[in-house]
């Protein structure tokens, strides 16, 4: 379906969609500084660690402030990808690692070396080359609207290929490279979270129609964008887990935000054409943008990895992506660090709002041996 003047949304939309991206961030930004302190808290009254499996932090009302304020970020993040293009939304879900190191930095007391400065200067300066040259919103006014784009002989065509890739990496290199190749993992996790984007899209043209009064629990196309995005997510959740799992979490966050961000590009421009009409200069300071918000994101990275993280809340903060909005078990705790070691925390993105990151409180990741 090609993509004509009157298919393309107000600009008004647009920028309402960008206010929403960028309001979720900060409202993800401050959810994780309002759960560290909290957890922060139960560490110093000797309450059992969330990492050790205590549930204390269920009676710190802290922790629930965070919890809400995540929940509004989400809601946000989620609204804003039925006004703007998944090209902007999702990249520009990177700021709130931004807003979590500043936050850290003047409210934990935690340090931000210079590399750290820097990086959130240039995941700055990326995100508003980003938003200057984004592509132009497809408007998608209804169900039936999304049910011709899914028809699409292209998008099927992508969608066929992400599930084969999907399987042939998990069947064939996950045993073999699974342990030793960090791209395993993170290619799993990225194309199948790709899909999960057109799920979001549909779901909020699916959120609309309910508003105006519309059967929409009838129409197969809703059941059927729902099962899909529980089934992407699902997958997103084993993978995710297992690669930080196995892998430092400064080298699984910006080749997961790079690979995730692409493939989500890729199958926007497929199922909506977001990029078609657009000129070679928009698309180069795009992809320029795209690059300083990645560099940003491993300076940040390696801001927290060289700052250390002692205990009492005064270490760096460990940055990792993540794609949903529940809290996770910590992934790996180790056994010789000390008993006053800094209380991790750390929360993920909302199911229906990809790409977002989350906070990790260091954790020592390292790459097991195979």
């Amino acid at each position: 379906m090609a993509m004509t003047p009157e298919h393309m949304r107000p600009h008004n939309s647009a920028f309402l969609g960008l206010g929403l991206a960028l309001a979720s961030t900060i409202f993800i930004g401050v959810s994780f500084i309002l759960k560290k302190k909290g957890l922060m808290r139960l560490a110093r009254a000797g309450s059992t660690r969330a990492g050790d499996g205590g549930h204390a932090y269920l009676k710190e009302w802290l922790w629930w402030a965070g919890l809400i304020t995540m929940a509004v970020g989400e809601a946000a993040n989620f609204a804003a990808y039925a006004f703007a293009p998944a090209s902007l939304v999702t990249p520009l879900g990177a700021l709130s690692i931004l807003v979590t190191a500043v936050l850290a930095w003047c409210v934990l007391g935690e340090r931000l070396e210079h590399l750290g400065r820097l990086g959130c200067l240039l995941s700055v300066l990326g995100a508003v080359v980003m938003v200057v040259h984004a592509p132009q919103d497809v408007e998608v006014a209804s169900l039936n609207e999304m049910l011709i784009h899914l028809q699409d002989p292209a998008f099927i065509t992508y969608a066929v290929l992400v599930v084969c890739v999907a399987v042939a990496l998990a069947v064939i290199a996950v045993p073999r490279f699974g342990n030793s190749n960090v791209l395993v993992y993170v290619l799993i996790c990225s194309t199948v979270g790709s899909l999960s984007v057109a799920s979001v899209k549909g779901l909020s043209l699916v959120l609309k129609e309910l508003f105006m009064g519309k059967s929409v629990f009838t129409q197969p196309l809703t059941w059927g964008l729902l099962i899909s995005l529980i089934a992407c997510i699902t997958t997103q959740i084993n993978y995710l887990n297992k690669a930080l799992d196995t892998f430092s979490t400064h080298v699984v966050t910006p080749v997961y935000y790079v690979a995730f961000t692409s493939c989500v590009v890729i199958c926007s421009a497929i199922l909506f054409q977001e990029w078609r009409g657009v000129g070679a200069v928009d698309v180069l300071a795009m992809l320029s943008g795209f690059g300083t918000v990645v560099i940003g994101i491993f300076l940040l990275n390696v801001n927290s990895d060289a700052s250390g993280g002692g205990g009492g809340g005064g270490g760096a903060t460990n940055l990792d992506l993540s794609h949903h909005s529940a809290s996770r078990r910590a992934l790996l705790n180790n056994e010789e660090d000390d008993e006053d070691d800094d209380v991790e925390a750390r929360s993920t993105r909302d199911p229906v709002s990809p790409g977002r990151m989350t906070l990790d409180r260091n954790p020592k990741f390292t790459k097991k041996a195979p």
